[in-house]
């Protein structure tokens, strides 16, 4: 495995996970869509499954661990087949892919159907979750392209 290309796949994910990070707090702080809680919905479904009250931080820290290892690392590894030239293309690709699963099995697994259709706000929160999606998957993109672009000075 080559550790440099892992460490920035990972680095790269941190920062996109990051970005996630600042979308939510600014909806949260604009008042967007605040009955539409997926980290609440993704504790309550951890409770159940684990059988006792699972601290709030728990989702968070398995969303920064996906973002930042799972999903920085899976686009780290697709990077050179993904189709586009530029980082933000390989981006955008990776990030709809991520937000058709989401919506095809996450949101599901949560009891909001798919893409949040039974969340009862409309289109609102599919359309929300593109973005918060995107958000990241460009900045990961980006932040990839950018700490693989340069070796010993010289682009590749």
């Amino acid at each position: 495995m080559d550790f440099d290309r892992t460490w920035k796949s990972v680095a790269a994910g941190l920062c996109g996970s990051a970005a996630h990070s600042l979308l939510m707090a600014f909806k949260s702080w604009a008042q967007i869509l605040p009955s539409f809680q997926p980290y609440d919905d993704l504790q309550a479904l951890l409770t159940t499954l684990v059988g006792n009250a699972v601290n709030p931080v728990i989702p968070w820290a398995l969303s920064y661990f996906n973002g930042s290892v799972v999903l920085g690392f899976l686009f780290g590894r697709s990077y050179q087949s993904l189709p586009g030239r530029t980082g933000v293309m390989k981006g955008l690709v990776f990030g709809f892919g991520v937000w058709v699963a989401m919506g095809l099995i996450f949101f599901p697994a949560l009891g909001k159907g798919w893409f949040a259709s039974q969340t009862g706000l409309g289109i609102a929160p599919t359309i929300f979750t593109l973005m918060m999606v995107l958000t990241y998957s460009v900045t990961l993109g980006v932040a990839y392209s950018v700490f693989t672009s340069h070796k010993g000075g010289r682009k590749r």
